[in-house]
């Protein structure tokens, strides 16, 4: 059985999984019950069949490689590879997908008879199938066909909802970003293929000697370009924060917590196996813009009131966390200091997988939120711990984890993240030990403001009094909900407190790399599973932080029990109110919490204020009927880099228009000349 799971048979069977449950959610699309149930019973399959098939890989560490058939053109083979790498996004892929289709079983339901829901399982096992195409695929071309199946099949979850315009608005946008980061990732392609002669990872791989130095780095920036706008990085991530709001509650999880890590796949892929050697300013850029993304993600994430937009602002900054660890690990690379490289390398992974669980856990528990109240406004909120406990309690697990709250695992990934960035500020040259104090500061801003800022989400959310008449009326979550969100708050807290272990596996993973294969390990892994790096540089251990968090909770318990009720008759009575009946209104709101911070940072968020006022009429302009202030914040990047660049654009569309004269001929001589270019670049 094992050595079936980590063959070609196995690999073939799992996409046969997510094949099946496409086809046949659109034949029964007729009956919505029948179409929920076939979907999401086949992806459930997929999924499982999936974490075999990842375990089996990883555990023996086999490489599968295997061809398809043969295409009339060879650079059309389909080729599969799949080795540790691809073996530990497959079991990413699996677990999320596993927990967001049994979650989908209960959330989908309040879809029926308004859309079709035939279409969405279609479409959301094709996704997942897509996904599963782009980190087993060996061949560039072939792995364009599977991007382009995720790619294409994402839009439409993305606009599955499509009587809110702005959903369609969000697709459209997705989709040009999509296709314009495409092209760039075609032609780091071509430029590889120019040189190598082949779309084939592992020929590209053993003959990049021939491609010339000026090539390979044209090749980084278009290839980061390309996966950086999948990815989400600043500035390229304009698409994301619209996008996976207007996608289904489970369908947002899946597209935050996996499929911007399919950017971060490739580049890992590309810049520590395929191009090495590299230069030392690729690191210096990966790191910069994990820096920038990861300050600038949290800070817009502080200042908005849809839960939805706030969440996939986190997931900017955690993909900017992540390439804090990757930039990390191409420096030390460069600096051929392995054993470092190595370390900052599974930080990265480790934070791929703990993001993937923990902001899928968030985006569960505010889509059984919005489920209920009907709105993704918090303002809207407060109180929602009265009515839906459960939810309540996986959403506090999930804002600790993604605040890096220990013992759970966002704590050791950010953990191990610092002690890379440590390892460089303790470089002698003083440009590089720069570079790592202000990633290192960066990363420090960025936790404190993450931690404010799902105090600010969860407080607004679920305590004090409700602020609306459907929050009175909201219910808990039913039953296949709760499992897949009380799956992953439960995987928040394991992968915590048995980080050593994730770490022994994760570093099994990153020496599928030829450069760490013969490495000296700087990470040791006590038989209390506490996790020592560099010789014992710096120490830490999930079990005894799980004992101090059981022992502040007894003690806490213990004092509020027996110290202050024994002490103290309770009892209950009304607020003194001033005289006034205590209403929503008198609470402290997300604008108002979140605005010390915002006029901290006003440099860069641009706040503005704009006044409404409401008259009685013409003559009473001194007696205004209602009064409104309403606090905008301005988008840097839109300001400074997307509006300039709309002008230049348009600028050039109005110059080359004249071009376009209807002359045929005109025409036949532009396919001339581009033919003439076209065959002398070729020469």
């Amino acid at each position: 059985m094992f050595a079936l799971l980590a063959s070609p048979t196995g690999i073939l069977a799992l996409f046969s999984f997510f094949f099946v449950g496409a086809l046949g959610s659109l034949l029964t699309r007729k009956y919505d019950t029948l179409a929920n149930a076939w979907s999401s019973t086949l992806a459930i399959m997929g999924c499982i069949w999936g974490l075999l098939v990842a375990s089996a890989v990883m555990l023996s560490g086999a490489t599968v490689s295997f061809g398809v058939g043969r295409a009339v053109l060879p650079i059309l083979v389909i080729s599969f590879h799949s080795d540790m790498l691809s073996a530990f996004f497959i079991f990413l892929i699996s677990l999320i997908g596993l927990l967001c289709s049994v979650y989908g079983i209960g959330y989908i339901k309040h879809y029926y008879g308004k859309y079709d829901i035939g279409v969405l399982g279609f479409f959301y096992n094709v996704f997942i199938l897509g996904i599963l195409l782009v980190v087993t695929a060996g061949n560039g071309m072939f792995f364009l066909i599977g991007w382009e199946v995720m790619s294409v099949a994402s839009y439409f979850l993305i606009v599955y909802d499509r009587h809110e315009h702005d959903n369609v608005k969000a697709g459209f946008l997705y989709l040009v970003m999509t296709y314009i980061g495409t092209t760039f990732i075609v032609v780091s392609f071509l430029l590889l293929y120019k040189y190598t002669h082949s779309f084939d990872f592992e020929v590209i791989k053993h003959s990049i000697a021939l491609v010339p130095a000026s090539v390979k780095n044209a090749v980084f920036v278009l290839a980061t370009i390309g996966f950086g706008i999948k990815a989400g990085i600043v500035p390229l991530h304009i698409w994301l924060p619209t996008a996976h709001p207007a996608a289904p509650s489970h369908v947002s999880a899946f597209l935050s917590g996996v499929m911007i890590k399919v950017g971060i796949f490739m580049m890992i892929r590309l810049f520590l196996d395929v191009l090495q050697p590299i230069p030392l300013w690729w690191g210096a850029v990966v790191l910069m813009t994990g820096a920038i993304s990861s300050l600038l993600g949290v800070l817009y994430a502080l200042t908005e009131h849809d839960i939805k937009r706030l969440l996939a602002y986190h997931s900017i900054e955690n993909i900017g966390i992540i390439l804090l660890g990757l930039g990390s690990s191409l420096i030390f690379t460069s600096l051929h200091m392995l054993p470092l490289a190595l370390l900052s390398l599974v930080a990265a992974l480790f934070h791929t997988l703990n993001h993937a669980i923990f902001k899928s856990l968030l985006f569960l528990s505010a889509g059984s939120a919005i489920n209920q109240v009907h709105t993704r406004n918090m303002e809207k909120y407060g109180g929602l711990i009265k009515y839906m406990p459960y939810t309540a309690f996986f959403f506090l697990v999930g804002s600790m984890a993604i605040s890096a709250l220990p013992p759970f695992n966002g704590f050791f990934s950010e953990w191990m993240t610092y002690q890379s960035l440590f390892q460089g500020i303790m470089l002698s040259d003083i440009s590089i030990r720069w570079m790592f104090i202000s990633a290192a500061g960066a990363l420090t801003f960025t936790g404190g403001l993450a931690l404010a800022c799902f105090v600010k989400a969860f407080g607004i959310m679920f305590l004090a009094r409700p602020r609306s008449a459907e929050v009175s009326h909201a219910k808990e979550s039913s039953l296949s909900l709760l499992i897949g969100m009380g799956s992953l708050a439960a995987l928040s807290l394991l992968f915590g407190v048995f980080s050593g272990r994730v770490v022994l596996l994760l570093e099994k993973i990153a020496r599928g790399f030829t450069i760490f294969q013969s490495t000296e390990s700087y990470i040791t892994i006590s038989n209390s599973q506490a996790i020592s790096v560099n010789n014992g540089f710096a120490s830490i251990s999930g079990v005894t932080f799980l004992g101090i968090f059981i022992l502040l909770l007894a003690v806490v318990g213990i004092v509020v029990r027996f110290g202050v009720y024994r002490r103290q008759q309770l009892r209950v009575g009304a607020t003194w109110d001033c005289g006034t009946d205590l209403a929503p209104r008198m609470e402290i709101t997300a604008t108002g919490f979140a605005q010390s911070i915002v006029l901290i940072f006003k440099g860069i968020l641009k706040p503005s204020i704009q006044h409404e006022i409401e008259y009685q009429d013409s003559e009473t302009r001194y007696l205004p009927k209602s009064r409104t202030v309403i606090l905008g914040i301005g988008d840097v990047y839109q300001s400074y880099f997307y509006q300039p660049l709309r002008k230049i654009v348009t600028l050039l569309s109005l110059r080359t228009k004249h071009i376009q004269s209807g002359n045929v001929n005109t025409y036949i001589s532009y396919i001339f000349i581009a033919l003439v270019i076209a065959l002398l670049t070729i020469l």
